[in-house]
This record gives C-alpha cells, structure tokens and sequence, in this order.
C-alpha cells in the first residue's frame, strides 16, 4: 500500500502576505512605470509647444487651453511659441521629449498632414512619433477680397479670373487654402496666381494695401478688416454659413463639390509624444471638451473664430484624421509641391 504523502504547511506572517500579493500584481504590469507616472501627474509646470505665431487662432487657443488647464490641474501652463519648418519645428521639440505629459503640441493638422510630402526629410514622422489627443475648430474659414476689387461676390470673382490673373495670398505654403485654390483653378479655368506669405498678419497687410486681391483666413485674423470695410468677405471655405457673416455662401452653395472642398477642414489639434500613458491622453481630452462650457475664455476664442463645432477626441478623432490627411496628401503630390 502507498504511503500517503505528507502535507506541508507554512504559516506565513498576515503583513508578508499582503506584501507578496502586491508583488504578484506588479509582475501583471510590464508598464508599472508609465502606470505610476500617469497617476501623479501633474506635479510640475506643463508647456504647450505653439506651432504658429503669437495672434494666430492656434495661439490664442493655444493660450486659453492654457489657463483652464492650469486652473484645473493646479500647476502652472505655459505657452512657447516655434513656428517655422511646416509646423515641424515645434513638432519635432515635442516627439524628442519624455512621454509624460509635460511637454505638449499645439499645431494646425494640416502640417501634420502635409510635412511627409511637403519636405524631402521631415524630422519626424506625424502618425508615429505624436499621439493625437483631442482636435478643436478654427472656426470659420473665409475667402475676402480687397476693397478696390471689382468683384462683389464670388460669382463675379469666377468671371473675373476668367478673363485675367487674380493674385491670390497665401497664408502657408500647403495649406487648405493653396490646394482648394489649386483645384478651382483645374476644374473651372479660372486664372489665380497665388502668393506665399509667412503667415496671416503679412497677408492681411498686403490685401489691406491692395497689393494683392484675394486671401483667406480664419474669422479672428480677418474680423479687423471685414469690419473697417477694407476687406470683402465672398465665400465661407471652412464649416456652414455664420450668423457672423450674413449672406455669405459656402463651397456647396455656390455649386463647388469635391474631396478638395469637403475633406480639407482645418482645425487645431492637440498631441503629445508617442508613449504618451493613455490615463494622459484621456484626461487632457476630457479638460479639451469640458473648457468648451466651463473657461469663458474659452468661450470668448471659440465666438471670435465663430467656431460651434464640439471638440473631436478618440475614436472621432481618429476618422477625422483618417478622412482628412490622405486627402491633403493625394492633393499636394498631384500638383508637385514640395519644400527643400
């Protein structure tokens, strides 16, 4: 008969117990250290890296995030503003920084879409080395002619760039506006010879002097001129009709259809460098949604631009990108434009 096997029993401490139970969790969690940076942030000044310049839509948005983030999560929030480079250099500072949520982006998505063709050896690749956190509107986007133009709407505009070259300014080499310019161009024969500006401020000082005859921009950059009557607005580009702008068609309303005309929505989107914890990517963009009713600065940055559209995040965010970027992409190597 087979002798039965003794049983061995340990009596362990109760306080050794719930030490060696918390060692068997910690082994579950190959990214403890992610885990526990996620749960003590923020302990220290967080800076919101601008990709465009000082009055831009995407500074004062910028700015405004800024002070709800800080009046929320109890530290401080600051702003640096590096523009230049397609958006790249503040992009890069951003995607060679810790993955701990100290280190922000605030840039146009339509840099981030553009820099992989605009630039023979962008610095960083957008979708892999940034995490997108949370998209805000620009609000409206409006086409404006000088006041000596003479075409009162964007009808008589078309028949003009019929019949002779129409200077075009151009916020940023690449952007929506270039390429929906482009395109009317190809599909209706129009003539528009498009200059380059290094920004809204420059370009709006030229229309205002008459030196060139249309532009485009956001509401906040060209609301100044609109209301002074040295700039005409014919056109909204970007969004539906504005109680701001009474009587101003869209792209649809004047018969203007195509991926150039529906899938090149500008917005302003916040990001962080890949690896950012996802317990970080989540409560910034909950703070993103919740300063829409909660800052009133916020508030007060969304009327100026007109913008009524809710803030995308997650999975939205995420088709919206997926929409938009091949769109601006496909656009841009059809025309040949690129950027040493």
């Amino acid at each position: 008969m087979d002798t039965p096997q003794q049983s061995h029993i340990v009596h362990i401490d109760p306080r050794r117990r719930r030490l060696l139970a918390a060692g068997a969790g910690l082994a579950v969690l190959p990214w403890l250290p992610g885990v526990a940076r996620a749960s003590a942030w923020p302990d220290r000044p967080i800076r919101i890296v601008a990709a465009q310049a000082p009055g831009s839509s995407n500074d004062s948005t910028a700015r405004a995030l800024a002070e709800y983030f800080a009046g929320k999560l109890g530290v401080s929030v600051v702003v640096e503003n590096k523009p230049g480079g397609v958006g790249m250099i503040a992009a890069e500072t951003v995607a060679r920084s810790a993955p701990d949520g100290y280190t922000l982006l605030f840039t146009l998505q339509s840099q981030l879409a553009q820099a992989p063709v605009l630039l023979r050896k962008p610095p960083i690749s957008p979708s892999r080395d940034l995490v997108p956190i949370a998209a805000t509107s620009t609000g409206v986007g409006v086409m404006v002619a000088t006041r000596g133009l003479p075409a009162r709407n964007f009808k008589e505009l078309m028949a003009l760039a019929r019949k002779r070259p129409v200077s075009v300014g151009n916020y940023g080499i690449g952007s929506g506006w270039q390429l929906m310019v482009t395109q009317l161009a190809r599909d209706t024969g129009a003539q528009f010879d498009i200059i380059n500006y290094k920004g809204t401020g420059a370009m709006v000082g030229d229309l205002l002097a008459g030196h060139i005859d249309i532009g485009a921009g956001s509401l906040l950059g060209l609301a100044g001129g609109i209301a002074s009557g040295g700039l005409r607005p014919l056109l909204v580009i970007n969004g539906v009709r504005s109680a701001k702008l009474p009587g101003i068609p869209t792209w649809a309303e004047e018969g203007i259809k195509g991926p150039a005309f529906e899938n090149l929505t500008e917005c302003n989107m916040l990001l962080g460098p890949a690896g950012l914890p996802a317990q970080i990517v989540s409560r910034l963009a909950t703070l993103v949604t919740d300063s829409v009713s909660q800052s009133e600065r916020v508030r007060s940055v969304r009327d100026q631009l007109g913008s009524e559209d809710v803030p995308l995040t997650g999975a939205a965010l995420q088709s919206f990108i997926n929409r938009t970027w091949p769109t601006f992409q496909a656009m841009t190597r059809s025309i040949g434009l690129t950027l040493e």
